[in-house]
């Protein structure tokens, strides 16, 4: 797996989950909410705030043909694209001020740029890495320009084939961009748990040797924890001050208390995780004193047999080994024994 820096954070390998909290549409159009949510992100443990710069020109056209009315079983079916995002756009005069809080709250800040001129417009705000969304992902000549800036580029492969993300990884690659993130992404809103698909996080870092991760529109904390067990090295959620904000992304979106809790869980699952060690703590070590060792459950005289009723393996851990039990079964005591006593003996 490969590494790379996001401003002084290093991710991939063996550093932490780098966790990112989404805002989205989540900003209700008022600046004071986007700027109190960056700070809610920061409390709740985030390790970055995620932007989206777009105008709903610059992502579809305001046309009222079917083509362009929702109609897949969405929480927008009815709408048409452009009355959506012209809703949801985060305006561009804000950036500024978001990454500038940002910064001072000692949180990354960067975006997902969906067309060239979101790009230019973020390198004049010198953001640090660059996401590419789920639907963006077969916008070949995008990936390519915004990959070209040689910042980190994180991919969501929310309704991609292998292909697809073949075709986005080569396109990175032929820029001479290599500091590639690919996140496993199901791209309903909610995502059903049983559509997670977890495993895939692993195989993505393997197939493509990239640093890999999770973008979840699922409920809950179970699925980031299953994905920092298969090795996720970035955590994307939606997060929203709080859904009576309302919006395009609220219904799916952790507020606060949701997302430190998901934090921590986090953080205790890379805890729990480990690495390949088969050495004992000094903790555990001590714990061999309750295991298993052979012991004289009889009084034995010198000259008398060793029997199953005389030497046995019991608990605490302090007499000799049990894998010598068996020799020693049908020998002759060479002294005598009380019940209680350790049986000790040096055997080859």
């Amino acid at each position: 797996m490969i590494t790379f820096k996001i401003k002084d954070i290093l991710v991939g390998n063996d550093s932490p989950c780098f966790i990112i909290a989404e805002l989205s549409a989540n900003h209700g159009g008022d600046i004071k909410i986007a700027i109190e949510t960056i700070k809610a992100a920061k409390r709740a443990g985030a390790d970055a705030i995620k932007l989206q710069t777009f105008k709903p020109e610059t992502i579809t056209i305001n046309c009222k043909n079917d083509d362009f009315k929702i109609n897949q079983g969405t929480l927008w079916d009815g709408q048409f694209l452009y009355d959506l995002y012209k809703t949801t756009a985060l305006p561009w005069e804000w950036h500024n001020e978001l990454i500038n809080t940002a910064t001072s709250e000692g949180l990354i800040c960067f975006s997902s740029p969906f067309d060239k001129t979101a790009v230019d417009f973020l390198e004049t705000l010198n953001v640090p890495a660059y996401k590419i969304a789920s639907f963006e992902i077969t916008d070949i000549p995008l990936i390519e320009y915004t990959a070209s800036k040689m910042k980190p580029i994180i991919i969501s492969t929310g309704i991609a084939e292998l292909a697809d993300i073949e075709l986005a990884v080569e396109a990175c690659k032929r820029v001479g961009n290599h500091d590639i993130a690919l996140l496993k992404c199901t791209s309903s809103y909610p995502a059903p748990i049983e559509e997670a698909n977890m495993i895939m996080v692993k195989d993505l870092a393997e197939r493509f040797n990239v640093v890999s991760g999770l973008s979840d529109h699922t409920m809950g904390a179970t699925v980031p924890i299953v994905a920092t067990a298969f090795g996720a090295k970035i955590i994307e959620k939606h997060f929203i001050l709080d859904r009576s904000i309302g919006g395009a992304d609220a219904s799916f979106s952790m507020n606060e208390e949701e997302f430190t809790v998901m934090v921590k869980a986090v953080r205790e699952a890379e805890k729990a995780i480990g690495k390949v060690d088969y050495a004992l703590t000094e903790k555990q070590k001590k714990g061999r004193d309750f295991s298993r060792s052979l012991y004289i459950a009889e009084n034995i005289k010198k000259g008398a047999v060793f029997t199953e009723e005389n030497l046995r393996s019991v608990r605490p851990g302090f007499g000799l080994h049990p894998k010598y039990y068996n020799q020693i079964i049908g020998t002759v005591a060479d002294k005598d024994y009380e019940k209680g006593d350790r049986f000790l003996k040096e055997m080859n």
